[in-house]
Formats: structure tokens, C-alpha cells, sequence
């Protein structure tokens, strides 16, 4: 026998709608206004000494990488992307002489996957890269929710730094996100997703973790397919001296940004930095992100081979799982928090006790990438995980929760 509905439950169910259909309507209108006004302001700053602000940074700020490197590897010197004297000249001959330095940390693969831009004028590509990669993330929203996203879309914070920073936020959470959406019913598709990825591996992380353990056999198999084609690509148009070249690279570019992070820190939101910041070495804080990450592996797994939870909250627990887990993890990535922000609103739907810090633990992944780096230059800590781990950790509650009511479900 049902219990009878409270009296209160209909005036609580107005407020709710209230809330989601009124005041953050208007608070995500009133920031995509004051985020155009922004770029407004910005942009033309970037444009006072050729294409650079005359003092180091270029319209677009890091896109002159991506054009740079794809024009250069699609006119036959691929090489020169990772010499860092060669590239940083090549570059001052785009943008101008003012330019700070800049450098290319991807393998090749993202010089096969970015040629298009190879083909274009320097701004032209620039809005090429910016438009189609948030029309490509608004459309892998539209797939993950049955509302209408278009003001998520825009009003993702971290949809501003990556139109400002020129950056392949909105490209990697149109990936990620459109292929965990598409296991079920595209599995060959998402696989073919996953391994586009392969240009940021350390987003994919517990993808083996999770495809293994919900046992999604075809999506891991063209994952690896994908994957493996891509590499063989690159090696065939550029030849295997590149990728020795991005390796040698990587090592002191890990040295740098990472161990060192000098100059680029206060943008980093992983586990790894924040320990930096408190003052652990770097073995003891490499240590405390293999901690982290291998609780989230645990958790993603249990999520994803049992079943007891729906796939929004195995989604949401993957992605905050894999913000747990890469030591290498900036403000400009969080295109994805729109993702989770969707999954997690459909979690609290049934767990309506959790509702409100549901949507608390929303509100700290999605505003984290604006605040985190004003507060790290104000207090020389790194905040990052802080916005993004109560999430973690209530899906996880949630996760617990579902436990007995899909036992009482199967036994009934």
C-alpha cells in the first residue's frame, strides 16, 4: 500500500519549477549577456599589434597552437610542431614579433584530427574551431537530455574560457559526453568517440575500467580500433620521428607545468596540484592522486559492472571519477560539467531527499573553473578538487542508496 501524499508535496514541486524555470533561467540569461559583453571587450584587445595584444598573447591565446601546428604538419613539417624554437618562430610570423611563448602538447594524432584548419586563414580557422566545436558539444547535449539545452549550452562558465583561451574544452566534452550517451544504443559509435579521445589520453583514463566492467564489448573494441588507426596514421603521414619527438617533449613538459607549474598552476583542478599547493613533494602528491584515482576506479567499476544504479548516475560517476583520477586536469576542460549537471539533476529525481545538495554539488562543478583560479593567486592554494569532489561523493551516497531498493526490486 502507497503512503498518502503529503500535504505540502504540490507547493514544494512549484518551488522547484520555480527555481529551475524562472530564477536560473534568468541568472544563465544574465551571464550569457555578460559573457558576450566580455568577449566583446576582449577580443579587439588581442588584435593591437597584428594579431597579439603587444604583449605576448594572441587573438585566440592558446588556438594559435592548434592553427599553427595543423598548418604546419599539412604543408610537410610536422617535425618543427615540436621543436619549441622553430614552432615559437613560425608562430611570431602568423601573429607577430610580440608573441610570449606558446607550445604544442599533443601527440600527433590531434595534427591529423585539427588539418582542416590547415586550409584556412588564421581567423577564419579560429572561428571555424570555436563554432564547430560548441555546435558539436550542443548537439551531444541535446542527445544526453530530452529538455531544451540551449541556454546550458551557452551558459556553461567554462564555455567562456574556451572561447577566450581559444582551447578543445567544448571538442573533448562533446566526445566524452556523446559517447558514454550513445553505449546503449550506438555502442559502435561511442567506441569511435572514445577513441578520438586518444589526442587527450588522460581523459580516458577508466574508459577500460568502465567498458570492461559494464561489459560494452563493441564499444571497447572500436575504441581500441579507432585508436589504433589513428596512431597508425600519424605515423605513416608524418613518420615515427614524430612521436619520439612529442615523447621526448612530454617528459619536460610534464617537469614544467605540472611538477614545476610555474606560471600556470592557479588554472589546474586536479588532486595532484592542490597537493603541490599544500606543500607535498612530488612523489608524496603523485602518491595522493594514485590514491584518489584508484578509489574512483573502484567506484566507476562497481557502478558499471552491477546493476545498481541508472546509467546517469554510472555517467556522472565516471566523469567526476576521471576529474578524481588524471593529475592533468584545467579550468578550460570543464565544458563537461554541463553533463553532469543533466545526469545528476536526473539522479536527484530519485532521490528527491538529495535534491537540494544535488543541485549544490551542481552549482560548485559548474562555477568552479570561474573561481578557482581568481582564488588561487589570492591565496597560493589550489581550490579545484573542492568544486568538483562533494559531487563525487554524493553519487556516490546516491550509488549506495539504490543498493537495497534494487535487491527489494529483484526479490519482489
Amino acid at each position: 500500500m502507497q503512503d498518502a501524499p503529503r500535504v505540502d508535496d504540490a507547493p514544494t514541486s512549484r518551488r522547484f519549477r520555480l527555481l529551475d524555470d524562472d530564477l536560473i533561467k534568468a541568472a544563465a540569461q544574465c551571464w550569457i549577456v555578460l559573457a558576450a559583453l566580455y568577449c566583446a571587450f576582449d577580443f579587439p584587445r588581442q588584435l593591437t599589434d597584428g594579431f597579439t595584444n603587444g604583449a605576448g598573447r594572441p587573438f585566440g591565446d592558446d588556438y594559435v597552437n592548434y592553427w599553427s601546428a595543423a598548418y604546419l604538419a599539412l604543408h610537410g613539417q610536422a617535425k618543427l610542431v615540436y621543436d619549441w624554437t622553430g614552432f615559437h618562430a613560425f608562430q611570431q610570423s602568423v601573429v607577430g614579433e610580440a608573441l610570449g611563448n606558446y607550445h604544442y602538447s599533443y601527440p600527433p594524432v590531434l595534427l591529423l584530427l585539427s588539418a582542416p584548419l590547415g586550409a584556412l586563414p588564421y581567423l577564419w580557422g579560429w572561428a571555424a574551431w570555436t563554432l564547430a566545436g560548441w555546435y558539436a558539444f550542443y548537439r551531444a547535449l541535446i542527445v544526453a537530455s530530452t529538455r531544451k539545452v540551449i541556454l546550458l549550452a551557452l551558459a556553461t562558465p567554462a564555455i567562456l574560457l574556451n572561447t577566450i583561451c581559444g582551447q578543445n574544452g567544448t571538442w573533448t566534452a562533446a566526445l566524452l559526453g556523446g559517447g558514454l550517451v550513445m553505449i546503449d544504443r550506438h555502442p559502435r559509435l561511442a567506441g569511435v568517440l572514445f577513441g578520438l579521445l586518444i589526442y587527450k589520453p588522460h581523459f580516458g583514463l577508466l574508459l577500460p575500467v568502465a567498458l570492461i566492467a559494464g561489459r560494452h564489448w563493441q564499444t571497447f573494441t572500436f575504441a581500441a580500433l579507432t585508436t589504433v588507426l589513428l596512431v597508425g596514421l600519424s605515423v605513416v603521414l608524418y613518420g615515427a620521428d614524430v612521436w619520439q619527438l612529442y615523447l621526448f617533449n612530454l617528459a619536460q613538459l610534464r617537469t614544467v607545468i605540472l611538477e614545476d607549474g610555474t606560471g600556470v598552476w592557479h588554472r589546474m583542478m586536479s588532486i595532484f596540484v592542490a597537493s603541490r599547493r599544500l606543500g607535498a613533494d612530488v612523489p608524496l602528491s603523485y602518491a595522493i592522486q594514485f590514491a584518489f584515482g584508484l578509489v574512483a576506479a573502484i567506484v566507476v567499476a562497481w557502478s558499471w559492472w552491477r546493476d545498481t544504479a541508472t546509467s546517469a548516475l554510472r555517467n556522472a560517476l565516471f566523469i567526476l571519477g576521471t576529474c578524481l583520477t588524471t593529475p592533468y586536469l584545467q579550468d578550460y576542460d570543464f565544458p563537461f560539467a554541463a553533463f553532469v549537471a543533466i545526469w545528476l539533476l536526473d539522479v536527484g529525481r530519485d532521490h528527491p531527499a538529495r535534491l537540494t545538495s544535488i543541485k549544490l554539488s551542481i552549482a560548485g562543478v559548474m562555477i568552479g573553473p570561474l573561481l578557482a583560479a581568481p582564488l588561487g593567486v589570492a591565496t597560493d592554494l589550489a581550490f579545484g578538487p573542492l568544486f568538483f569532489l562533494p559531487a563525487f561523493l554524493i553519487a556516490c551516497a546516491c550509488l549506495w542508496q539504490t543498493r537495497p531498493a534494487h535487491r527489494n526490486a529483484r526479490l519482489a
